[in-house]
């Protein structure tokens, strides 16, 4: 038995048919020269596996009314062919077919009569490579500890030794209903002191952030964002896209520069935006902000259950028209929202969501959707942009090795767009959520990001001649949308002249 504490209680709470908080991820695996490979033996690997994560087992259960906190208890009928499963893509199996499949089963709710995670293992891509779609809930894992359960459910060679058998499941116990009204007692005992708690660090923050908030170089701010097309009212529906760039690019640019690798990919996004809304005659005169997690893990928490992150507020720069300029403004940016989550945290004990009553955040989520203050107020923040970081080694299940791996986060309080990273091996996995009535062609923005980065480069070498950074070919940098047979749009190809311009030495002035 776990009790759900925290941003866990909030995220399970504060679920609506628009909010799903669910993260998922969709791999890639590449079966060529594996005999016997299919769902049965992908499902076998699953059985043999799932022990080594115990909240795969975990339902969960909730108090009588709802009143108070819920908690985990160990599903007694626990059957993981009630959760990975096996699908075909229609014909013909190419790239807009499997992100409407995927955008569609994202747009699902997990059920929450069993443990809340589900495997979707997808047949028929047009190229003989296989999709396993992945979902779970976030208040039972994060970026970082779904980087830690990947380690322990796939192999590191394409040939490892047997498995063990894995030991009988014995569910244990459900708490007695004595004890479930004892704990939720002792909750409310101590509510009072946690508010007082609260309310004094509620000011020592407050008192530590104004200084910053009228320094020379303030950090972003909630609510400070311009209103752009993917703001607005969510829906259920969601869309999805993805992209592949080169992580030794990356990781040239940062050290030419003298950025974090963050910051890079930050930038990277910012093109992406500027150019999308540029050509939709949408981009604003004000930056775009930016909510990007942090993972508050440390080594002895790595493989805790449940979230574990903070969260900050950068600024774009997408109101600056030089690609390098723009860059080093992130950087700026990223450097104050640090110092202002780090001021905050050093002062933080408690949460709001350790101290109201998870119903308390349901009933203000369903007011919140009910009321369309989404499309009513300013936008929070424009977009999350998440990084994670993942392992330098090639994984594989059942014999087939894992070519991509690519993230996707939820969407929140009207954000339309989720854009993640994950670097896996040699490349950096994009993977984009969208909500298709906010973004209505979730690949005008993902094929983006290979041009912008040849554009960053490229002016990163027009800047600093000895960088010694190489453009980029197409054997270093690829969108995975080419890998199914679709070409770029041509407003990608509006950004691959400007490149050229650059590297040339013609670069225009933007308007």
């Amino acid at each position: 038995m776990q009790w759900i504490r925290g941003v866990d209680a909030a995220f399970l709470a504060g679920e609506t048919p628009e909010w799903h908080f669910h993260v998922s991820a969709l791999q890639i695996l590449n079966p060529a020269g594996v005999e016997d490979f299919g769902f049965e033996a992908f499902r076998t690997v699953c059985a043999q596996r799932v022990h080594l994560v115990p909240q795969f087992r975990w339902r969960l259960v909730q108090p009588p009314f709802r009143l108070g906190w819920s908690w985990f208890a160990d599903d007694p009928d626990f059957d993981v062919a009630n959760h990975v499963r096996h699908m075909v893509v229609p014909a013909p199996g190419d790239c807009m077919t499997l992100s409407k499949v995927v955008g569609d089963l994202i747009g699902r709710k997990l059920d929450r009569s069993r443990p809340l995670w589900e495997m979707w293992f997808i047949d028929g891509l047009d190229d003989g490579r296989v999709a396993v779609l992945t979902k779970i809930h976030h208040s039972i894992i994060d970026g970082q500890s779904g980087t830690h359960a990947a380690t322990l459910l796939f192999d590191l060679s394409p040939d490892p030794p047997p498995a063990d058998e894995p030991p009988p499941y014995e569910a244990e116990a459900s708490p007695s209903w004595a004890q479930i009204v004892a704990r939720s007692s002792l909750e409310v005992i101590a509510s009072p002191l946690r508010l007082v708690r609260y309310g004094r660090q509620v000011v020592e923050q407050g008192v530590a952030v104004v200084p910053m908030a009228l320094g020379k170089t303030p950090p972003a701010m909630p609510f400070r964002a311009p209103h752009v097309p993917f703001n607005g009212q969510l829906t259920p529906h969601r869309g999805f896209a993805s992209a592949v760039l080169a992580l030794d690019t990356v990781k040239q640019l940062k050290t030419a520069t003298g950025v974090k690798l963050n910051d890079v990919v930050l930038a990277v996004c910012a093109g992406v935006l500027r150019s999308y809304l540029h050509d939709m005659h949408e981009l604003p005169g004000r930056p775009l902000i930016a909510q990007v997690p942090v993972s508050v893990r440390t080594e002895a928490s790595r493989g805790d259950v449940g979230t574990q992150v903070a969260s900050m507020f950068v600024s774009l720069a997408t109101d600056i028209a030089d690609p390098l300029e723009r860059l080093h403004a992130i950087h700026q940016s990223s450097i104050a929202a640090k110092k202002l989550q780090r001021a905050i945290a050093e002062r933080r004990s408690l949460g709001l969501s350790d101290l109201l009553p998870p119903s308390m955040f349901s009933a203000a989520a369903q007011a919140w959707s009910l009321a369309h203050l989404e499309a009513r107020t300013p936008p929070i923040y424009n977009l999350i942009i998440s990084n994670v970081a993942g392992p330098p080694v090639d994984f594989y299940v059942a014999g087939a090795r894992i070519e991509h791996v690519y993230p996707l986060g939820p969407l929140l309080y009207g954000g339309g767009l989720n854009i993640t990273f994950f670097s896996n091996g040699q490349t950096i996995d994009v993977g984009m959520i969208t909500c298709p009535e906010l973004v209505p062609d979730a690949w005008a923005v993902a094929d983006r990001f290979v041009p912008v980065l040849q554009e960053l480069v490229a002016a990163v070498a027009t800047a600093l001649p000895n960088s010694h950074i190489n453009l980029i070919d197409d054997n270093k940098v690829a969108c995975v949308r080419p890998d199914f047979g679709r070409k770029v749009t041509d407003a990608c190809l509006d950004v691959q002249r400007r490149v050229e311009l650059r590297a040339a030495g013609e670069w225009p002035v933007e308007q």
